[in-house]
């Protein structure tokens, strides 16, 4: 193993883990994820199945990523973030039947290089979050987020830019 684990954790053998890459207390890792190189997952992250991270990603404490997101290189995520990939979640069918993997309709999710996401916030599927873009804490983001974009609210909506240092370049 080229990369740290910490005992309370649990990685899937069927998960690719990348060099350097640090995952710590109670983190759950499924099967057919990929986390790529030098990334440092916090205590109490979930990552679904299949899902993609790439390398250099900060991932802090209880962050939640479902199946269908895609995060690329260099990304920061705050504690308490949830991504989520169904907006029309229902347990049972309209029968009453308890649905099944086959049921849901995934949506998915892209987060590009270089973008930070706040504490708390909630990313609804069929979203992309454009490069080095910034949302604000507690945001529910809603729709796509530009390139360079600082956004923020409940629904997230854009309120300046931002260079790749995270400094405010300009206000709308």
């Amino acid at each position: 193993m080229d990369y740290f684990r910490h005992s309370t954790s649990e990685v899937s053998e069927k998960a690719k883990i990348g060099k350097g890459t640090k995952i710590w207390h109670y983190v759950q890792i499924r099967e057919g994820a990929q986390v790529g190189a030098d990334c440092i997952l916090g205590k109490e992250v979930y990552v679904d199945f299949d899902v993609r991270i790439g390398d250099n990603v900060k991932i802090q404490n209880r962050v939640s990523i479902y199946h269908g997101v895609i995060i690329e290189d260099g990304v920061f995520i705050g504690p308490h973030v949830c991504f989520t990939n169904d907006k029309v979640p229902r347990a049972i069918d309209e029968e009453g039947n308890l649905k099944s993997t086959n049921d849901w309709s995934i949506g998915k999710i892209l987060v590009k290089k270089g973008a930070s996401i706040g504490a708390g916030s909630v990313i609804l599927p069929n979203i992309t979050i454009g490069e080095y873009a910034m949302i604000g804490a507690g945001s529910v983001v809603t729709k796509d987020v530009p390139d360079y974009a600082l956004v923020y609210g409940n629904p997230a909506r854009m309120y300046g830019r931002v260079d790749k240092a995270g400094n405010k370049t300009a206000d709308l």
